[in-house]
């Protein structure tokens, strides 16, 4: 594995190993701390996006494994614009032991990767957030004890988190159902991309209209914001198109009694999720925002670690 740039292009062998490791150096950082697995190195950050979850958790997961993390600013680099995103992978390659790039296009996330002779993390982009996936797998895996056959419910935006979230699912073994309304569908060739993927796992995919439909048998809900950041034209459309949609205490309680509740955050209370289930007892968006930090650690050992 060189890049981490999409679930999709690695195996449920690779992608169980990573999740054992981010549990184990979890285990071990809970007991007194974590070895200097990254002692001498470097990670680069690149942000065309703010991010409180993935600029904090990589910085840290970073320290933690011994190593040193740069935050590189919108401003300070103008990615495509100032400069030629070949250029920038070519000369930051040269300085620092792997990339992390936050970005608008995905596409941008994979020509870095192109031209870089380092590794490069998809911290996330338009297309999906792989990162967030791997800690989803690892907060279902705490609650639950595993993955294969849990049933797994977005109900929200076909976006770029139910992406990786649907794909994690179809390669690690739990059912994926996605709830949204008409015109939000996911990637069809992303949903294809999944299908296949599930035949190997046993998993099953399917895409609803109906939320209690969907979350019927649910042991996780999950969802996320209606309008994402490069969407703010759109943000009145959406609520319009979304309430129905919404995860409160009615919906949790059609799924089952040991449902538990994420949202890969920052959350729009009031909208897509309402405070008494984000604040309750199903919920579990916190120890989800937390583990970010640990499925790093994860991702940047078996990419960095000697």
């Amino acid at each position: 594995m060189k890049d981490f740039l999409a679930l999709a292009d690695y195996t449920p062998q690779q992608l169980q190993a990573m999740l054992d490791r981010a549990v184990a150096l979890k285990k071990e950082f809970q007991a007194g701390g974590n070895a200097p697995l990254l002692k001498g190195k470097t990670l680069a950050m690149i942000f065309q996006k703010p991010s409180l979850r993935t600029r904090v958790s990589f910085d840290m997961a970073m320290r933690h494994l011994g190593g040193d993390a740069l935050y590189l600013s919108p401003a300070e680099i103008g990615l495509g614009k100032r400069e030629s995103i070949a250029d920038v992978a070519r000369v930051v390659s040269g300085y620092v032991d792997a990339i992390m790039a936050r970005v608008f296009d995905h596409e941008h996330v994979v020509e870095l990767a192109r031209w870089a002779s380092i590794p490069v993390i998809n911290g996330l982009s338009d297309y999906n957030h792989p990162c967030q996936a791997m800690a989803d797998a690892l907060t279902i895996y705490e609650e639950f004890g595993r993955l294969q056959g849990i049933n797994v419910t977005f109900v929200g935006d076909g976006n770029n988190v139910a992406v990786s979230l649907m794909h994690a699912c179809a390669k690690l073994g739990a059912n994926f159902t996605i709830a949204n309304p008409e015109g939000y569908d996911l990637p069809a060739a992303a949903v294809e991309q999944a299908r296949q993927f599930a035949v190997e796992s046993g998993a099953t995919i399917r895409q609803l209209r109906d939320p209690h439909e969907a979350v019927r048998e649910a042991d996780v809900i999950y969802t996320d914001t209606w309008t994402s950041m490069g969407q703010e034209e759109e943000a009145e459309k959406r609520r319009k198109v979304f309430p129905p949609y919404q995860v409160n205490a009615a919906l949790v309680a059609e799924a089952r009694p040991h449902v538990i509740v994420m949202h890969c955050l920052p959350a729009h209370r009031g909208e897509e999720i309402t405070d008494e289930v984000a604040d309750g007892e199903h919920s579990r968006l916190f120890p989800q925002a937390h583990n970010r930090l640990h499925a790093q650690k994860g991702i940047l050992a078996e990419l960095l670690a000697d």
